[in-house]
């Protein structure tokens, strides 16, 4: 007996896959990428967000060309011995493509992208899986939203998904207030995903999306430098860089 049309389930959550011809177009383009600027930088991305790195491309419009797709295709098209390689030298950034990391062709002065970077920080939200940055107390009252100015009060209306995240809040005059002050999190722990949120509702930002240049290609020698202290620091949620 043929199954009934009406039992069929659909995933809403399926994206379509890359094709080999969109693997090629991937590859030709970094190629002519690299034929076209005289330097290629290898960096890496700390808390990634999607919104943040455009903004970097929108920055570097006209003046750069950022990849950050898989990186075997983009080592692939670099070519990973001196054989394969597309131009000389390109091998010895090729071999250094591991993890999350992405390519930026530019012909802007090495000194100057790495000072541009160096002062391009992003405060985020963090996400589940993040280590809190500092401890985060909300005192006793009205629990507020620190993002406005001035800070007000929760609505009446968002108090049922207060008390889901964790508070233990009652309305008092229509505002859902706390009588005691409650800890969300604590300095270098772990935060679920009720912590996040929470976090995301008052508007405390707790991560930095940052980039972390690792080393760069000239095509003028063939040679590949690499960054000194180079990459992202020890602790992505470093909170100094908050208050700056």
């Amino acid at each position: 007996m043929p199954k009934s049309r009406r039992s069929k389930v659909v995933s809403l959550t399926q994206v379509a896959k890359k094709t080999k011809e969109h693997k090629s177009s991937l590859m030709s383009e970094l190629q002519e990428n690299a034929e076209k600027w005289r330097y290629c930088w290898l960096f890496e991305v700390g808390n990634m967000r999607n919104s943040h790195l455009s903004t970097v491309r929108q920055l570097w419009k006209g003046t750069a060309r950022i990849f950050f797709a898989k990186g075997k295709v983009m080592a692939k098209a670099l070519g990973t011995s001196p054989e394969e390689e597309h131009r000389v030298g390109l091998h010895k950034l090729a071999n250094q493509i591991k993890g999350q990391v992405g390519i930026m062709f530019t012909d802007t002065e090495p000194q100057e992208v790495v000072e541009w970077f160096a002062d391009f920080k992003q405060p985020d939200f963090a996400r589940a899986g993040n280590k809190a940055s500092r401890a985060v107390v909300l005192p006793a009252g009205p629990v507020m939203r620190i993002y406005s100015d001035p800070p007000e009060p929760f609505p009446h209306n968002e108090e049922p998904q207060l008390r889901k995240l964790g508070l233990t809040t009652h309305m008092n005059k229509g505002v859902p207030t706390l009588n005691a002050p409650h800890k969300i999190c604590e300095k270098g722990k772990t935060l679920t995903s009720e912590q996040a949120q929470l976090l995301k509702l008052i508007g405390e930002r707790m991560v930095v999306f940052r980039v972390g240049l690792l080393c760069h290609w000239d095509s003028a020698t063939g040679e590949v430098a690499q960054l000194e202290g180079g990459g992202l620091p020890g602790d992505e949620n470093d909170d100094e860089s908050m208050s700056e």
